[in-house]
Order: structure tokens, then C-alpha cells, then sequence
């Protein structure tokens, strides 16, 4: 399967083929956590003239199975992470918006936890480092 191009920029991914949670693949309508989430995210960051610069990507499968609905938050240069466990929903979509407003102003992509939106903490599953570099 080929890779799709997209920009390097600030970008939100949200895995389409999450899961509603651990025991509910989709809502009454058959539409899975992660689409449905992508959609809420777009329209939280359409709504709000503070987010238009995060672009939101969307996915199949991050590999985050046992922690829907995931996202993967990058920026070329920085740390990258992997978040989960989200309702699929407008207070979620906001405290992952306002982290990756913090994400980008921050130098490597590592923001100080006393900043981090209340909606963020315990979400985090991985951190992964740019290419070509790590911490001493």
C-alpha cells in the first residue's frame, strides 16, 4: 500500500478506523470512534479562527486498538505522540486542539505538564522522536 503525501506541518491524525470504545466498535448508525472523531475535530477547528493553522489527517489503524480512540499529534522536528482513550467528542476535540496550540509554540514539541489541558492528561500513550535524532 502506498503512503499518501501530506504536508510536514502541524497535524492532528486521527485513526478512521478506531473503535468506539474497548467493547463498541460504532454508534447506532454503524459510524466507528474514529470517524466519527475526525469529524468532530474538523469542525471544532472550523469553528475557531485560534485552530485553522492544525491540519487534521485522517488514518486507518494507528495501532492503538486497546486505547480508542487515538490520534497521533506531529510536527516536523518535534517529539511526535500518540494519545488515546477519547470520547469522540467536543470537549475532547478542544483539550487535543488547544494541547497541539501548545505543541507547536513549544521548540522539539515537549510542552510542560502544568500546561497541559485537563481533557490531555492520562491520554498519552507514546512519544516518539523526530527522524534522525534522539536525547542524550
Amino acid at each position: 500500500m502506498p503512503f499518501e503525501p501530506v504536508g510536514s506541518g502541524l497535524s492532528i491524525v486521527v485513526c478512521s478506523t478506531c473503535r468506539l470504545s474497548p467493547e463498541q466498535r460504532g454508534d447506532g448508525d454503524g459510524r466507528g470512534g474514529g470517524a466519527l472523531f475526525g469529524q468532530v475535530l474538523k469542525s471544532v477547528r472550523d469553528g475557531d479562527p485560534g485552530y485553522h493553522g492544525i491540519d487534521i489527517q485522517a488514518m486507518p489503524c494507528l495501532f492503538a486498538c486497546g486505547e480508542p480512540v487515538a490520534v497521533h499529534l506531529r510536527a516536523a522536528g518535534k517529539f511526535s505522540y500518540v494519545l488515546g482513550r477519547f470520547n469522540p467528542d467536543e470537549p475532547a476535540a478542544r483539550a487535543i486542539l488547544d494541547y497541539a496550540l501548545l505543541y507547536a509554540e513549544s521548540d522539539i514539541g515537549s510542552v510542560r505538564y502544568a500546561e497541559w489541558p485537563q481533557g490531555v492528561k492520562g491520554h498519552f500513550l507514546t512519544r516518539s522522536p523526530p527522524e534522525g535524532h534522539i536525547l542524550p
